[in-house]
């Protein structure tokens, strides 16, 4: 196994098993599309606090929002390479 932050991957093997990267390639998808609505609904929330006294939560929330743009953009790479 290798680690990396905490999470051990099963090392490739000669005589690994077949992946059926077509549905592989729709649960990504599908998880891109949940995050890109959750960024969403973030960047609104932010915008609703970032004309008021607690603008700092906005910072936060723009914050999470460009973390789960991040994400986005790897989930996409990743099906890129899949595909």
């Amino acid at each position: 196994m290798v680690r990396f932050a905490g999470y051990r991957w099963p090392r490739c093997t000669r005589d690994a098993e077949a992946v059926d990267t077509a549905s592989d390639l729709a649960l990504l998808s599908s998880i891109t599309t949940q995050v890109d609505e959750i960024a969403r609904r973030v960047t609104e929330l932010a915008e609703q606090y970032g004309a008021t006294p607690d603008s700092a939560i906005a910072a936060e929330l723009f914050t999470v929002e460009r973390s789960l743009n991040a994400a986005g953009r790897s989930l996409e790479r990743a099906s890129r390479l899949l595909s």
